[in-house]
């Protein structure tokens, strides 16, 4: 089993109709899904691909081997308890934002990043449009919501660069352990050559294929209340490995944190609008407060915990 794999360039051509229910069956039925063609030029992203590489291996791989995952591991293999490592992952990890100051010094980084976030957060714009159209919203609509209204541009959109570097003993530590998303729509540019991400379908863990120069798409939390529970977020996780250093650039387009969310009006059913057990109308700054405290729990006691605020 495969996460489908959509030609996003097709949305603009005779087989619009077609796209779209791809992209729909890719929400509804997988929260994950590649898109290929989707208009980023693979020169970019080759860049992309050299500037991370180089800046973990000149500015980040020697702090990595004294970092605390390494050093519990070998605690670990002293002590041989024979147990694994449950609160932590084998990730070096950096965020970039637009009011961050960020790491890397290399030549080429900082404009190559900038870029890249500037095309991601086209493309971002883009696949929400569409999950507005397949879901019956207004146009614009997950796009308002997110930034706090119309016209505004206020949402939060971050790109996370991480490296998962090979580890000795991958049977004792998690990569990274599993969650869903807090957020809104996810863009991944994930490693072509080190897999290791999974997703939970059907009770199977389910291994998302690299493929050269796509971009994988899932839906967070957010998605999830405002589409009324139509797009799932999906519980997702990498494994560690004992070869290669798996690069993964995740960006994520995020509502502001005074944003409020709620299941769009359009897909609650009127006669049960009232009900307690629907999705609850929140502050997204609120969420985040709960999700930072229970990021890898399951993700409907911070729905219920927010209900509450």
């Amino acid at each position: 089993m495969a996460i489908p794999v959509i030609d996003f360039s097709k949305l603009n051509g005779q087989e619009r109709a077609k796209t779209l229910a791809q992209i729909a069956n890719g929400c509804e039925e997988w929260g994950f899904f590649q898109l290929v063609n989707h208009g980023i030029p693979e020169e970019l992203l080759e860049r992309v691909k050299k500037v991370s590489s180089e800046c973990y291996k000149v500015e980040r791989e020697e702090s990595f081997k004294s970092s605390k995952p390494v050093k519990l591991l070998n605690d670990l293999l002293e002590n041989k308890s024979g147990e694994k490592l449950e609160n932590l992952d084998w990730e070096d990890v950096f965020l970039l934002h637009d009011d961050n100051e960020w790491p890397s010094n290399l030549p080429g980084f900082k404009e190559t990043m900038r870029e890249y976030r500037s095309e991601l957060r086209k493309l971002a714009e883009k696949v929400m449009a569409v999950m507005d159209e397949n879901l019956g919203l207004p146009e614009g609509y997950i796009k308002a919501a997110f930034n706090g209204g119309e016209g505004l541009e206020k949402a939060f959109f971050g790109t996370k660069i991480s490296h998962y570097p090979p580890c000795p003993h991958p049977e004792l530590v998690n990569g990274l352990r599993a969650h869903t998303d807090a957020g809104g729509v996810i863009l991944l540019f994930q490693d072509d050559q080190v897999g290791g991400l999974q997703i939970l379908k059907d009770g199977q863990w389910i291994d998302v294929q690299p493929f050269p120069n796509s971009i994988v798409i899932n839906t967070g939390d957010q998605i999830e209340v405002l589409s009324n529970g139509r797009y799932k977020s999906v519980w997702h996780r990498v494994l560690a490995s004992p070869n290669g250093n798996r690069r993964s650039i995740a960006s994520f387009y995020n509502p502001s944190m005074e944003a409020t969310i709620a299941p769009a009006a359009q897909l609650v059913d009127k006669a049960n609008q009232e009900v307690e057990e629907g999705y609850p109308k929140f502050v997204f700054g609120d969420y985040m407060s709960v999700y930072a405290e229970q990021k890898f729990l399951p993700k409907e006691p911070r729905f219920q915990a927010v209900r509450a605020m």
